[in-house]
């Protein structure tokens, strides 16, 4: 059911073009300018008169009594609910978008968040959050064992994804570089394109193999090899970018606005929570201000979520923008959905 059903046609087209005029701006908006721009066959009297029934049915609010109006998080979700003309992102962008993420996930991946996250934040002009749960079907690419201190190596696992998982493991014995650098030659062949899963598995069988147990470089191998990949937890990494471009839009000039912006942005157990739900919903979703509830500070800092899920299989994660909420959603919600899209496309052709 519409959210504006009981408004007549009237009020709801005053109401959506002040909407669009304030996305536009980011300023109150008046009558005249509603008069002028989006129902030139209205007296401004008129324009008036349903403004103010708008505003007592919780659609607009006054921030000034001299000035114009704006609208509300129910007039926002409103006018999005009711979008149907979404711009379409133009081929040349999308091919820019294929090209770049087939970039940043075959020769960038140890960044590959932090990459993805700046190439959005440049084309949507906002904030771009990216996150990734790594899962044991991810593919590793290498497994490398570095001595840290006396009893201690450091255990580096690089995946296809562009992750990277650290652990150290404590030996009972030091293990000298000449031997490491053969436990590396050994597992060249064997770690590279294989699952997290698989490879548990193979070093947990060879570990039992006779002839790996009376070989001394080959048990502390498997040893060490088994050590690394054992329960490892799947962390849902987060990486936002561009936080500096909404600073300086004007709904953050005054002290208090940016505070509680930066607060929104440093807060990223509340923002996880908000994109768990896109994982869950499989869709894109729009969070709007304090329709995202008391468990996130969007509301506070005036700002809106636009994110999608992305991924396959070993990789999968949201990709958002994070902006004002006046921010151009029918522009930002194509982007979002395009870049997931050529996102999951890149990982698979990598994989």
């Amino acid at each position: 059911m519409s959210r504006t059903n009981g408004l007549a046609h009237r009020s709801r087209k005053i109401l959506f073009g002040l909407v669009a005029e304030y996305i536009a701006t980011g300023e109150p908006v008046g009558s005249r300018t509603l008069s002028r721009k989006y129902v030139s066959d209205l007296s401004p009297a008129t324009i008036r008169n349903v403004l103010s029934d708008l505003e007592e049915t919780g659609f607009l609010l006054q921030p000034h009594a001299s000035a114009g109006r704006i609208p509300s998080e129910r007039a926002l979700r409103a006018f999005i609910d009711a979008l149907t003309d979404f711009e379409d992102v133009s081929s040349a962008q999308q091919r820019e978008m294929v090209v770049r993420f087939e970039e940043i996930f075959s020769e960038h991946q140890e960044n590959s968040l932090r990459e993805t996250g700046a190439f959005l934040s440049e084309l949507s002009g906002a904030a771009a959050i990216v996150t990734t749960t790594p899962t044991d079907s991810r593919k590793l690419l290498q497994l490398r064992f570095i001595p840290t201190r006396p009893g201690q190596v450091l255990a580096v696992l690089v995946f296809h994804d562009g992750s990277v998982e650290n652990r150290f493991i404590d030996v009972d014995e030091p293990v000298r570089e000449h031997d490491l650098m053969r436990i590396h030659e050994l597992f060249a062949d064997v770690v590279e394109g294989r699952t997290l899963a698989s490879l548990r598995e193979l070093l947990s069988r060879r570990a039992q193999d006779e002839r790996v147990r009376v070989d001394e470089l080959r048990r502390t191998a498997f040893e060490l090899g088994s050590r690394a990949v054992q329960d490892i937890a799947a962390r849902t990494e987060i990486v936002i970018e561009g936080g500096q471009r909404l600073a300086g839009l004007p709904e953050y000039g005054d002290v208090e606005r940016l505070r509680m912006l930066i607060r929104a942005l440093e807060d990223r157990a509340h923002l996880l929570s908000l994109l768990d739900r896109t994982i869950e919903a499989g869709a894109t979703i729009v969070h709007i201000g304090n329709e995202a509830g008391d468990s996130a500070d969007l509301g506070a800092a005036n700002l809106s979520l636009v994110s999608a899920p992305y991924g396959a299989d070993g990789s999968r994660g949201t990709v958002g923008v994070l902006g004002p909420t006046r921010m151009d959603y029918a522009k930002v919600v194509p982007l979002v959905d395009a870049a997931a899209a050529a996102m999951t496309a890149a990982i698979k052709k990598t994989q």
